[in-house]
């Protein structure tokens, strides 16, 4: 599957019914990943809020973590060696272990697991690593799912604006720097390392109000700020849009809002995220690298082992 195909397959991925079967009680969630499966729990923890959420990228588990918590690792490859570390002293606390993999030594070390399609690139298996959650928990209808993949095709059908926020992007060298909100702060991250990964270029990101407490101040006076292209999410809360509009005015930057066709929660998030796939796809393009490339992280994963 090329990576044009793997983009497109988004839209397909939101329609799987994968599940866990949680049937006792527990006092909180943690969720253990890193990178392109990582992201997966911080976007999960931004919306659910029954139960407290806890997301790890790095080696080692909360102290907190027992017996009366749900412990769920993901790692696409399954031989994420920061996820597997944590997943075996999950299991060493009694903490119930659950797994989302395409295979790797994690489909061999748990028993609760999902297993789900491999051959693509990890970023590309959002859809894939992050429904299971949303279906064990009920977050998410079939109406709703249904207009989910009315937008991610249109996307798919026409993504002339991508394109040209990457000629823009190119033709200017800016850095983009992207600026989200609740709930949402993690596709404000995700936008970052799509940039890294597919177009091979650095980005960095924040979000309001935390940013209007430390990024407002090189908003107006940073060194060669005119190298920086900031894209902005219109955000469900007003007080943050004011908060939007008067960064702007105070500090004569330049916004790029992005404003989702729609103002439902789950609409909105798969818009974005989309709109970022394309838009560094494109950039990878223009700029003449294979999006697919992640040959220096492969070394450096060789060189540890």
């Amino acid at each position: 599957m090329n990576f044009l195909d793997e983009l497109k397959s988004l839209k397909d991925q939101i329609k799987v019914k994968n599940k866990f079967d949680i049937n006792f009680d527990f006092d909180n969630i943690v969720i253990s990943g890193m990178g392109g499966s990582g992201v997966v729990g911080n976007i999960f923890q931004e919306y659910y809020s029954k139960k407290p959420v806890i997301t790890v990228g790095d080696y080692g588990i909360p102290d907190f973590v027992n017996n009366k918590t749900l412990f769920i690792g993901i790692s696409y490859s399954g031989n994420t060696e920061e996820t597997l570390n944590n997943i075996e002293e999950a299991k060493n606390r009694g903490a119930h272990v659950f797994g989302i993999t395409s295979g790797g030594k994690l489909e061999t070390i748990i028993e609760n697991k999902i297993i789900i399609p491999s051959g693509i690139q990890p970023r590309s298996a959002l859809g894939y690593m992050l429904m299971p959650l949303y279906n064990t928990f009920n977050l998410i209808n079939d109406d709703q799912i249904d207009s989910i993949y009315k937008i991610l095709d249109a996307i798919d059908q026409n993504h002339e604006e991508m394109k040209n926020e990457a000629f823009k992007i190119y033709g200017n060298s800016y850095i983009p720097i992207i600026f989200g909100s609740r709930p949402y702060k993690s596709v404000a991250y995700r936008w970052k390392t799509q940039f890294n990964e597919n177009a091979k270029t650095f980005a960095f990101y924040n979000y309001f109000p935390e940013l209007n407490h430390n990024d407002t101040m090189p908003l107006k006076s940073a060194y060669r700020k005119d190298e920086y292209l900031y894209y902005v999410f219109e955000s469900d809360n007003q007080r943050v849009n004011q908060r939007i509009r008067i960064t702007q005015e105070i500090t004569g930057s330049q916004f790029n809002i992005i404003k989702p066709p729609s103002e439902d929660y789950f609409n909105k998030l798969f818009y974005l995220i989309h709109y970022a796939d394309y838009l560094t796809y494109q950039l990878a393009l223009i700029r003449n690298i294979d999006p697919n490339d992640v040959s220096t992280i492969e070394d450096l994963k060789q060189k540890l082992a």
